[in-house]
């Protein structure tokens, strides 16, 4: 495939895939609200909307392929998560496993610099970068939400220069022993010396990301008092789910 989509085997293959996108993320929503996908649309000039835009989270996106994704929430679901039970939330934040849902279904594709935006502004940033689409999520006969982005393909280019630009770059490296998602009921319930579970089981290697990308697993010790990781595999960049020795 090429950035410029100019065939319709290539229009209708990003379009399948933004729609799998937008389904991902209606189902990651944090609203008590059944979302599907509505028909997805290229013009930037008719994007459907919430009757009642409440606000905009936009991000980056980054792998294998690069744009930018906006989110339109309504201002229904917008003032549920700044009026919650567990007090004000940060829309940014409370929308991000729905970004990288979305960003999932595009494939080996991550998202970064998650903000607020107002609406208008975030659709218009969307404009003349790339290919462009938008697909409702819509509740019953109503729009909750919109997913809109543009993304490049990334072009064949050759392997050239030198990694010792790079060595005085400072990346941030994160171990990860596991994760779990959790309803607002179930936060709220949370006492003190209560055991949260996680996905990973006791024992299995914990993951090394750097800047968000997994690169490595290993086991947890301890150090001089501090916690490290003793990596045990490399994870290739050809095939993130095998490891070299």
């Amino acid at each position: 495939m090429t950035t410029a989509f100019g065939t319709s085997s290539d229009s209708e293959t990003i379009a399948t895939a933004v729609a799998a996108a937008a389904q991902a993320a209606a189902a990651a929503l944090p609203a008590e609200l059944d979302l599907r996908a509505g028909e997805t649309v290229a013009d930037p000039e008719s994007v459907p909307l919430p009757a009642t835009p409440g606000a905009a989270v936009t991000a980056a996106l980054g792998g294998e392929v690069s744009g930018d994704i906006v989110l339109v929430l309504s201002e229904e679901i917008v003032s549920a998560l700044t009026n919650s039970p567990v007090g004000p939330m940060d829309v940014a934040t409370a929308l991000r496993p729905a970004l990288e849902a979305a960003a999932s279904a595009l494939g080996r594709v991550r998202v970064a610099a998650e903000r607020v935006e107002e609406v208008v502004p975030a659709l218009d940033g969307l404009r003349d970068k790339g290919v462009f689409l938008a697909v409702p999520l819509v509740n019953g006969s109503e729009i909750a939400a919109t997913l809109a982005l543009q993304v490049t393909l990334p072009q064949r280019r050759e392997r050239r220069g030198s990694l010792d630009l790079l060595r005085n770059v400072a990346m941030e490296v994160t171990v990860e022993i596991g994760r779990t998602r959790m309803t607002v009921s179930e936060l709220l319930s949370l006492h003190p010396g209560e055991v949260v579970e996680l996905d990973r089981a006791a024992g299995a290697p914990a993951d090394l990301l750097v800047n968000g990308t997994l690169i490595a697993r290993g086991e947890i010790v301890v150090v001089d008092e501090d916690f490290g990781l003793r990596i045990s595999e490399i994870v290739t960049d050809a095939d993130p789910g095998t490891a070299a020795p």
